[in-house]
């Protein structure tokens, strides 16, 4: 009787230190998601102080025929004499519905300037939280996980921004169903237009990240990548279809060669990730 007593008395205080050990792990996890928000929060602040700048020329930017993207278009169109690559504009109006349209206009475009900025930050914190956990090798091999992730996402947001964006407002603005709708366009819907595929296409670019998780954790490997290459190739083919204004294979190819580059990249790293699972179990066979 005595020694269950003591063995409870001792299995319970285990319990009680990995409690303990639990919540402190919950206490350091909210110091870095504290630290993250006060990192957003500064640069909303930063895009706050410079928010005519923001609207005028970043996020109206993709509106106006003399954006930069639609220039290099237009030289591209001149010089493999190709139709429809300059692109002049059309009289459609922009307006706000609400009382705080505007107000909400530039909020939204603050806030979504401070979450872009804060991210790699945000990713940075996320990589001081799990480091400790990680061995030594572990560490090595992730060591880049910040770097990698921040610069994937930023490439992503610019080309969103400066590729998909303009050409998505190209197509949408020079659609005419008929010439008994008139064409007015809610501010809020645009800039929401603006902020879904910008971020949307920053989060596709982390697809080489999370093929590396995945083969990581043995979910995916280079082989199954391989064999079901040209099935992501139509998938990307259809993306690209879908968004790109005009039919021609040469416009798609703008949006669906780097998604196609990032495939293969993916594929890259998970055989990277299975030739360091097989060492690692040809290390413990021979041990």
């Amino acid at each position: 009787m005595a020694n269950k007593l003591f063995s409870a008395i001792k299995n319970k205080g285990k319990d009680l230190e990995s409690e303990m050990s639990f919540f402190e792990h919950l206490n350091v996890l909210r110091g870095h998601l504290i630290r993250s928000a006060i990192a957003i929060v500064i640069f909303t602040a930063l895009a706050a102080w410079q928010w005519k700048f923001l609207v005028d020329t970043i996020v109206l930017g993709p509106w106006s025929k003399n954006f930069w993207t639609y220039g290099v278009m237009c030289k591209i169109g001149k010089a493999l004499n190709l139709e429809g690559w300059c692109y002049e504009g059309k009289e459609v109006k922009m307006i706000t519905t609400q009382l705080a349209g505007q107000f909400n206009l530039v909020m939204n475009a603050c806030i979504t300037t401070g979450l872009v900025l804060g991210i790699p930050y945000f990713l940075y914190e996320v990589w001081r939280f799990i480091k400790p956990a990680l061995h030594e090798k572990e560490r090595k091999a992730a060591s880049g996980f910040v770097f990698y992730a921040s610069t994937l996402f930023l490439l992503g947001v610019l080309f969103g921004y400066f590729i998909i964006t303009p050409l998505s407002v190209q197509f949408l603005v020079g659609m005419n169903v008929s010439d008994k709708i008139s064409v007015t366009i809610d501010v809020t819907s645009y800039l929401s237009t603006v902020t879904t595929l910008t971020l949307g296409a920053g989060l596709v670019f982390e697809l080489p990240i999370l093929i590396y998780l995945l083969a990581s954790l043995g979910i995916l490997n280079a082989g199954l990548m391989r064999r079901t290459r040209r099935y992501a190739i139509l998938i990307i083919l259809i993306i690209a279809a879908i968004i790109t204004p005009t039919p021609d294979m040469m416009t798609m190819s703008i949006v669906a060669i780097p998604l196609l580059f990032l495939y293969e990249i993916g594929i890259l790293v998970a055989a990277g990730v299975d030739r360091r699972r097989a060492k690692k179990d040809a290390e413990f066979a021979n041990s």
